[in-house]
C-alpha cells in the first residue's frame, strides 16, 4: 500500500528521477519555459517554486542551497539576480502549467511549465528589439539622404 507516499515516481528509480527533476528545474529557471509531459511538469512545479522562494530570501545560505540543487552556476545567478527581485512582492504561485495537447510519437499529453510573467518579459524584449531595428533603419535612411545631397 502507498499510504503517505507523496510525489510522482515517473517510472524511474530514485537517482534517475532526481536527476530528471533537477535538470527540468534548471532549464525552467534558465529559459523560463519548458515543454514536457504533464506529469513531469506537475512534479517539477513545486521544486521551481521552492527555488524562487529561496531566491527571495537572498542570503548566502539560500544561495548555497540553490547551488546544491541546480546544475549550472548561470542558473543560480539568474535565479538570485533576476527572478528573486521579479517575484519579490508575489506570495507564491510563480509557475503555471499550460496543457498543449498530445505528442505525435507516443500520444502522451504535453504541457508547458513556465514562469508567471515570462510572457511579459519576452514581449518587452521583442518590443525593444523591434524599436532598435527601427531606429537603426531611420539612421541609415538619414545617412543615405545626406550622401545624396
Amino acid at each position: 500500500m502507498r499510504h503517505r507516499k507523496a510525489g510522482y515516481k515517473l517510472g524511474r528509480e530514485k537517482g534517475h528521477r532526481d536527476a530528471l527533476l533537477r535538470n527540468l528545474v534548471t532549464n525552467v529557471i534558465e529559459v523560463e519555459r519548458v515543454v514536457t509531459t504533464i506529469t513531469k511538469a506537475k512534479a517539477a512545479q513545486p521544486l521551481v517554486d521552492r527555488m524562487i522562494t529561496l531566491a527571495r530570501q537572498d542570503s548566502l545560505h539560500a544561495r548555497r542551497q540553490a547551488a546544491q540543487f541546480l546544475r549550472t552556476p548561470e542558473a543560480v545567478q539568474k535565479l538570485f539576480d533576476k527572478l528573486g527581485t521579479r517575484f519579490g512582492q508575489r506570495n507564491g504561485g510563480y509557475t503555471r502549467v499550460v496543457r498543449l495537447g498530445f505528442r505525435k510519437g507516443d500520444g502522451s499529453e504535453t504541457a508547458m511549465l513556465e514562469l508567471v510573467g515570462s510572457e511579459l518579459v519576452k514581449r518587452a524584449a521583442e518590443r525593444a528589439k523591434r524599436r532598435e531595428e527601427r531606429l537603426k533603419a531611420m539612421q541609415q535612411g538619414k545617412e543615405e539622404g545626406e550622401e545624396e545631397k
